[in-house]
Formats: structure tokens, sequence, C-alpha cells
């Protein structure tokens, strides 16, 4: 009896532990620019704040820690035109992160990590963040590609947009495979970046290139908001579509994590019974 009681415990307190861990959720990687200068122009860039801010407070609110990012790390400058306080999200990663002054060139969040020093096993996602300045420095990044893979394969998701996805262009699986082949994205269009004037500044055109490795485009009309899922990879076209973008990549881990539970459970539920009965003995006369 007192043998049985204790196998019963045993399972009990291994059950309770397993759940505690299984609750534990890594934090997201948040990747933005260090590229300021806009190509050849005299304009500048960096990253698109409401394309940070409103992810960061998605992020959050499902309970997820988040880890601001770069390429080289450092300084991630913004791009002066999508300076909005008067958004609630923006103003308050504004207040937590940012820093500097337009009129000397110096808005942006002080300081990130550097991709070369990140573990991707350390986080359960990684989200690039959109701005000009990824067409620049995200594209072909050794640290960004690796990390974009490895989170994948890990079985964690990989989130981008507007111009994020530049991130995802070059992006190759262990087997060689590009991450984007055959998969449904979304990201800003050519139609997009000549309403804007910049189809002739930018080094390529996003979707065209995303569609040349294989990638299924899925566009909207110009500036609305689009947001497409495609299992663990989940991109998004504009800055309308952050806060929809990063609803789906935590839907993505959500569903994810609720896989890896099931299947160690059902493992556990076969193990279980022969092991109690094997311990089981006979109780005194």
């Amino acid at each position: 009896m007192i043998t049985r009681l204790l196998a019963t415990a045993a399972l009990v307190f291994t059950a309770a532990a397993s759940s505690a861990v299984a609750q534990v959720k890594k934090p997201i990687l948040l990747v933005l620019t260090n590229e300021a200068k806009l190509g050849k122009t005299q304009g500048r860039t960096g990253f698109y704040l409401s394309e940070a801010a409103h992810p960061y407070e998605v992020f959050k609110k499902a309970g997820y820690k988040v880890t601001l990012a770069s390429p080289l790390g450092g300084f991630a400058p913004l791009d002066p035109k999508s300076f909005d306080e008067k958004d609630g999200a923006n103003a308050a990663f504004w207040k937590e992160y940012g820093s500097g002054a337009e009129k000397n060139a110096t808005l942006g969040v002080k300081q990130t990590i550097s991709l070369s020093g990140v573990n991707p096993a350390d986080y359960s996602a990684v989200f690039f963040a959109g701005g000009h300045g990824t067409m620049w420095d995200f594209r072909g990044n050794k640290d960004v590609n690796r990390v974009a893979a490895t989170i994948y394969e890990d079985g964690g998701a990989v989130g981008a947009v507007c111009h994020g996805p530049a991130a995802l262009v070059d992006v190759k699986l262990s087997d060689g495979t590009p991450l984007v082949k055959g998969k449904k994205v979304a990201a800003f269009t050519n139609e997009e970046e000549e309403a804007v004037g910049l189809a002739g500044v930018v080094p390529f055109l996003l979707q065209s290139k995303l569609e040349e490795a294989g990638a299924s485009h899925v566009a909207a009309e110009n500036f609305q908001a689009n947001a497409v899922a495609d299992g663990r990879l989940v991109t998004g076209q504009n800055p309308a579509s952050a806060t929809k973008t990063a609803e789906l990549l935590v839907a993505a881990l959500t569903e994810a994590d609720a896989g890896d539970e099931a299947a160690p459970a059902e493992e556990k539920k076969e193990e279980e019974v022969p092991k109690a009965e094997a311990v089981e003995e006979p109780e005194a006369e």
C-alpha cells in the first residue's frame, strides 16, 4: 500500500512539474534595422515605429517578454516619418526605449543586442519589424539567416511585416530549401513601392524577390491591412498590418505549444500503467 501511494504521489508531482515547465514562455526576439541612410539619397530612414510598437504591445499582452535586437547591435535609428506619439502603442514603446531628436538625426532606440550573439534556442519566435532601412541590412545577413532558420526548424515561429520580410528572402533551411518556398507571404508590394516613389531607390523590389525565392505573394489593395499565416511563418503587408501580423504570430505559437504538449502526454499515458503495476506490492495480511 505504501509503495502504491508513493508511486501515485510521484506521478502527480511529475505531472505538476511538467505543466509548470510547459507554461514558461521563452521571449520573442524583435529585430530592428541599423540602417539610417535612404540609399544614395539625402533622406533618412530606419525602422518604422508602429511596426515595432504595435507588435511589441501584442506580445507583451500575450505574456511574452520581448528582446530588442538588430544586425549589428547598439543604436537602431527610427524613420522620422513614422514618429507619431499620438498613437498609444507608439507612445508607450517610445517612452520605454526611444531617445534622441529629429533635428539632429538621433531619433531611435539607443541600445539593442547584436544578432551575432543571439542563441536562437533562447527564443520562441523572431519578428522582423519593417522600415525602408531593412532593405539594406536584413537581406543576406548571415546572422539574420541563422537566427530565422534555426528558430523555425526548432519549432518556433518567424514573423515579419512591411519591409521586414526582406530578412526572409535569402533564408535557407538546413536542407537548402528557401524558407519561403511554397509558402504564402505578404510584404510591401511593388505597387506600394511605386506609390511612395521609392521603387528606384531601394536596392530591389521586395515582392519580386520573395516570388523569385518561391513564395506565393498575397497582396491586398495598396496600404490596406493584410496579414498572412502559413503555419509558423507569419507576414504582413504594410504598417496597417502590424497588429494583425503579431496576433497571428502569437496564435501560431499557441498552436505549436499545444501540439508539443499533446504528444508527450499521450506517450506518458501509455507508459504510466505498466510502471504503476510493476511497483505495486501485495498488502500485508
